[in-house]
């Protein structure tokens, strides 16, 4: 079963990876030292042989359930998505104090004493140690605990789901035992020596303390930055084979809601029959409805629905938008119904009144869902912005175009599907607005100065998220940016650390050069061979032009940035 087969290779490509790392020495050590009996000598007690086994399979399902069920239940207790994983920072906590302590660790037995079982020390399983792991092991998220993740956010959780999540966490969880077992071994030629017990233990107590401390202070993720991610190839060729589009089908996992979606070509030229379109779900709030009413698909039949799902700083669908716009006017009345989902890249781009300014902006009249769990967006399989879909009046997808372009075929189509609906309804002559789309390899791509999404960096040095001083390269290569100055690299933009000057150099091509940027100051930009210019930047995140009609289309491009000001990205057209 291609599922089966694309999670164990993904789970054993990401157990070899650097993203291990942190949880290796722990269970090496622990995989010997266990919790003394009751009143017995620490160095007397055997483990058992089927302890590593046990440790792992706490990790397994603990990473499986907290993975797929995790979000979904504290957001229906409404509790902080960080609760499990302080719970299982505190519980390592105080089982390396216990290890390190007997008489700590036979007080937390106490209460359990009464109970008809074995002694919790006498021949301890390691079990609830592998439970506490598994609810603070976060491996890389790549392309197969990426649809994992998107699955257990959005509630998408079938049988192949849950397939994928454990045959993943076994593929990872084979490397691991390799070292769980190697570490019992170990342990047992050392409880060859009289009195070494006590000191392995000590041992695995200090590594699990270390490892809760180090969680609660991001110490692995900052130790795996520091390290290149040698499996990153391999993930990638993964999932990108056939077997592995087919399993994962990135962008969303494949249900019996948006299965059919695969009947439609990107930008083909004649309509198609892909299914009933999947529900419109898991919307914040609704703009530019009557009393900020929620649309249902099942209440529109009989008009044609054209979905756009967009976000309001994004250069591509910045050009695309007037299309749309025009599309609502001109075919609004007619029997045209048009849903802009806004699903956000950016944490700004899920604030209510940063769209709501966006949609002024654009001069947006037709409704517009905010999708930010991306639960509409992962229901339509989509990852593309923008990307449009043609329901036809019976409630069924038709086409569906991702990306700039194709709009000539886009509108030719949603006449067709007007005409069937209504072939007594006389149409306006086609919208003639021109196709802005750059040609593909003509523009730099998009630039993201956080550091969780950066880009194309020149250096010298590497880029790290935190304080840190940068400095122009001798020589720049041509689109890719750099820094100079004392800069502060926060996950999704950057800003200067003090009064000094800052500056960012980007080597681009592109007639019309934006910028994501927020705060309160002034910017001064200059353009090699063109103009220089003042921009005052106040307030929430928004996109402004830096390079303008008149200047090179390609060339350098200086900014300098005061403090109080944050970039978020370059975006080229």
């Amino acid at each position: 079963m291609d599922i089966v087969l694309i999670g164990l290779l993904g789970g054993l490509i990401t157990g070899i990876s650097p993203c291990i790392l942190p949880v290796l020495p722990v269970i090496f050590l622990t995989a010997g030292a266990q919790p003394a009996a009751p009143g017995k000598a620490p160095e007397v007690i055997p483990a058992k042989r089927s302890r590593p086994f046990w440790i792992i399979a706490g990790l397994v399902l603990s990473f499986s359930v907290v993975t797929l069920l995790g979000s979904v239940l504290l957001g229906l207790l409404n509790i902080p998505q960080s609760a499990i994983r302080w719970a299982g920072v505190a519980v390592l906590l105080i089982i390396g104090v216990g290890m390190l302590f007997p008489g700590f660790e036979q007080l937390l037995e106490k209460p359990f004493q009464r109970l008809p079982r074995r002694k919790v020390g006498e021949g301890g399983n390691g079990f609830g140690m592998g439970l506490a792991l598994g609810t603070v092991f976060v491996p890389c998220a790549g392309p197969v605990l990426a649809a994992i993740i998107v699955a257990g956010a959005t509630g998408q959780i079938g049988i192949e789901t849950v397939l994928l999540t454990f045959s993943f966490a076994i593929g990872v969880a084979l490397p691991l035992l390799v070292f769980a077992l190697a570490g019992s071994k170990v342990a047992q030629r050392i409880r060859g020596f009289r009195k070494r017990e006590r000191t392995l233990r000590i041992v695995g107590g200090v590594a699990l303390i270390a490892l809760a401390v180090g969680l609660a202070f991001n110490v692995p993720q900052a130790l795996q930055r520091l390290l290149p991610d040698y499996t990153a190839g391999i993930q990638k060729d993964l999932a990108e084979s056939d077997a592995g589009k087919s399993a994962l089908n990135l962008g969303g996992l494949v249900t019996d809601e948006n299965r059919d979606l695969d009947k439609c070509a990107n930008d083909a030229d004649e309509l198609a029959s892909c299914g009933k379109a999947p529900s419109i779900k898991g919307i914040d709030t609704w703009l530019n409805t009557e009393g900020g009413e929620a649309l249902d698909l099942d209440e529109l039949k009989g008009e044609v629905v054209l979905i756009d799902f967009w976000a309001y700083s994004c250069i591509n669908c910045q050009r695309s938008i007037p299309h749309v716009v025009a599309w609502d006017e001109a075919y609004g009345d007619k029997g045209l119904k048009v849903i802009g989902v806004h699903s956000p890249e950016y944490a700004f781009e899920k604030e209510q009144s940063n769209v709501e300014a966006g949609i002024k902006d654009f001069g947006i009249e037709y409704a517009v869902a905010m999708d930010n769990n991306l639960s509409t967006w992962t229901n339509y399989r989509n990852r593309y912005w923008p990307a449009h879909y043609l329901i036809d009046a019976e409630g069924t997808v038709r086409h569906i175009s991702f990306g700039e372009g194709n709009y000539e075929t886009t509108e030719k189509l949603m006449r067709e599907l007007l005409e069937d609906a209504n072939p007594d309804e006389e149409l306006p002559a086609e919208t003639n607005i021109s196709d802005a789309t750059p040609e593909v390899g003509s523009t730099s791509p998009e630039t993201f100065l956080g550091s969780s999404k950066d880009r194309n960096f020149a250096g010298p040095g590497d880029y790290r998220a935190g304080e840190g001083e940068y400095e122009f390269p001798k020589d720049q290569k041509q689109d890719t940016f750099a820094l100079d100055g004392k800069w502060t690299i926060e996950t999704q933009y950057v800003t200067p650390t003090d009064d000094s000057e800052a500056n960012i150099r980007l080597d681009y091509r592109g007639q019309e050069v934006r910028a994501v940027i927020a705060g309160s100051g002034t910017i001064e930009v200059a353009v090699e061979g063109g103009g220089t210019r003042s921009i005052e930047i106040d307030g929430t995140p928004r996109s402004y032009r830096v390079v303008e009609a008149d200047d090179p289309a390609e060339g350098t491009l200086d900014v300098q940035v005061p403090q109080g000001v944050q970039v978020y990205s370059f975006t080229f057209g």
